[in-house]
């Protein structure tokens, strides 16, 4: 069983890296309220390895992925999409800003991860990435490597 700790590495794309610390650097300041949630994330991000896209493992949570959690002590299980927070605003949306949002960025199917609420700590399970951009984008590439059975077709009748 994995927990989130100060130690625990997580993995983060370059790209969902550079975007970001883009976004850290663009709110810090701006909206004191923010402050606590930008250095907490800050120090996320400090302790991930960055990978390029196409190297992240497809049940690893990236920014735009869509997972389902479990809550350990309750057994209730909820689905989010993790997102920058002006696109979190939408039911079901989760903004990377939030502690639970921070908190799952990084973090693979099957992991329990951990986090302090002001009634202690909370524990959610990783149950299962329902979507993930880069795995999604992936196998878009693959598909289109492979020959379509209609050009197939094309191309033998006109031989």
């Amino acid at each position: 069983m994995n927990t989130s700790t100060s130690s625990r590495t997580i993995l983060v794309t370059e790209s969902d890296m550079t975007l970001l610390r883009t976004m850290l650097e663009f709110r810090r300041g701006s909206n004191s309220r923010d402050e606590q949630h930008l250095e907490v994330l800050t120090r996320e991000l400090d302790r991930a390895d960055v990978v390029p896209s196409e190297d992240i493992p497809s049940n690893v949570i990236t920014m735009h992925s869509r997972v389902l959690i479990q809550d350990v002590e309750t057994g209730i299980e909820v689905a989010y999409t993790l997102e920058f927070p002006a696109a979190a605003h939408r039911p079901g949306m989760l903004s990377v800003l939030a502690p639970i949002g921070t908190a799952l960025l990084g973090y693979k199917e099957g992991d329990v991860i951990e986090w302090p609420v002001p009634r202690g700590v909370r524990r959610v399970r990783v149950l299962e990435v329902l979507y993930q951009p880069e795995a999604h984008e992936s196998r878009r590439r693959v598909d289109s490597n492979e020959p379509s059975r209609v050009g197939a077709r094309e191309s033998i009748g006109q031989h």
